[in-house]
């Protein structure tokens, strides 16, 4: 009967916790074949980082190949930086309806910026908001509400064992004289003999020098292209990196033994505009002030900044390029996709003397120009035919799951454009990662 009382009071305490933590979506905008909600009570803060669930409900399914399966629900944890105005995705969840789940996975990635008027924008926008008065004690009461419901269930669990199990009576025997009075005890005992504590075995010195000396190698070594920090290491310098080294869909490929397909052409969209322009200690980045996307498979993907490499860090049948520019794309279920522009030497180009034009004196510090814009169409080729495969960020923390479209035919940028970029990037060029059997398209 007791257990049954335990079982029933648990489940009574279990069940008002799980109604309290169901989520509460909210819509925050809603476009053609998709809306975009948010999870109130998922919202954590702390100082200017913000931690909340969002999702996208599709009014059509779609298919999702890792599954086999359709989804119409992607739900995402994501962790905004309102100051820096950057989202990095932490889980990602696709369903096939509201219950029925699809595929769960951690997700890796790194902080990537927040473009004006995208999707995520309007949701950092949302969270990022000051919480209305009284939000921040309904919170609270909620969370305080669900940890006394957990002790309560605690205390019930103890009191009900305690009543159902009689405490024995514990006698320690540590002499001779205290052997006698427990002998003569008249109720049930049960004797201990109490022996010294086990001394700790000591560490061995070289294990503790070892790791200490690792630790220290490790502290504070940034990632890099060369010395302590370069690609052999990156794996080492921090356990998100761990993908850098493990990985199996690693970029960048030499591109080489593609199947010959029929490719949809890439359909762009990008607007001339201003542009925000800074050396970020590993190249030359850039973000456009006006929103930009490209469509491919029915996915849009919109344009979140695109920066350079010297030289290019993919090879084609072993051939390597001077630089290349990665253009890149990120869709509203968060997949990436990335363009790469090749570049060899020729004549100069517009486009990228624009850029050069308005670089950055010092590292870390943006440069936008109220009268300088750029139209990214013109630094596209003529020719658009592409090669495709799944990848990975040729940078850390080398998250998977990226879809590369590497154009053909390369551009031309003169050889002093190519020189002022090595002088600030002499190489910053990840080596070539093992093909390990992925498919490659080669567009005919």
């Amino acid at each position: 009967m007791r257990l049954s009382l335990i079982a029933l009071a648990v489940g009574s305490l279990l069940a008002n916790s799980v109604v309290l933590a169901a989520p509460t979506w909210q819509s925050i905008t809603t476009e053609p074949g998709k809306r975009i909600e948010l999870d109130r009570t998922s919202i954590k803060r702390e100082g200017t980082t913000v931690q909340a669930t969002g999702r996208v409900v599709l009014e059509k399914e779609l298919p999702d190949l890792k599954s086999g399966g359709n989804y119409r629900v992607i739900e995402a944890l994501t962790k905004y930086d309102c100051a820096s105005r950057s989202a990095s995705t932490l889980r990602r969840v696709y369903k096939k309806n509201e219950s029925e789940v699809l595929r769960d996975e951690e997700v890796n990635g790194s902080a990537m910026p927040v473009r004006s008027g995208t999707l995520d924008d309007k949701v950092l926008r949302e969270v990022c908001r000051p919480p209305k008065e009284g939000a921040a004690e309904v919170a609270q009461k909620a969370n305080e509400t669900t940890s006394k419901l957990k002790e309560a269930n605690d205390a019930v669990i103890k009191k009900e064992l305690a009543k159902a199990t009689p405490a024995p009576v514990i006698k320690t025997v540590e002499n001779a004289e205290a052997e006698k009075k427990t002998v003569h005890t008249p109720e049930p005992v049960v004797k201990t003999i109490v022996n010294p504590a086990p001394k700790p075995r000591p560490k061995k010195p070289e294990a503790d020098a070892h790791a200490a000396k690792a630790a220290h190698e490790h502290a504070h070594i940034h990632w890099a292209y060369e010395g302590e920090g370069a690609p052999d290491n990156w794996a080492k310098l921090d356990p998100k990196n761990k993908l850098c080294a493990s990985g199996q869909r690693q970029s960048p490929i030499d591109i080489r033994d593609g199947i010959k397909v029929d490719l949809e052409a890439i359909q762009f969209d990008y607007r001339p505009g201003r542009f925000k322009i800074v050396d970020n200690g590993h190249t030359i980045q850039v973000e456009p002030g006006t929103q930009g996307q490209i469509t491919l498979g029915g996915k849009t993907y919109s344009l979140l900044q695109f920066h350079f490499h010297k030289p290019s860090e993919e090879r084609v049948q072993g051939k390597s390029f001077a630089m290349v520019a990665h253009l890149v794309h990120k869709s509203d279920d968060g997949q990436l996709a990335v363009v790469a522009v090749l570049m060899e030497p020729g004549v100069e180009n517009p486009f990228i003397q624009t850029l050069w034009n308005h670089m950055p004196l010092d590292k870390n510090m943006p440069v936008e120009h109220p009268a300088a814009t750029v139209d990214l169409n013109n630094l596209l080729p003529a020719a658009r035919g592409y090669y495709t495969y799944m990848g990975s960020l040729t940078t850390p923390p080398c998250s998977e799951g990226v879809l590369w479209l590497v154009l053909k035919q390369p551009v031309q940028v003169s050889q002093e454009q190519i020189n002022i970029f090595g002088r600030l990037y002499r190489n910053n060029a990840r080596p070539i990662q093992p093909t390990s059997g992925r498919l490659i398209k080669d567009g005919r």
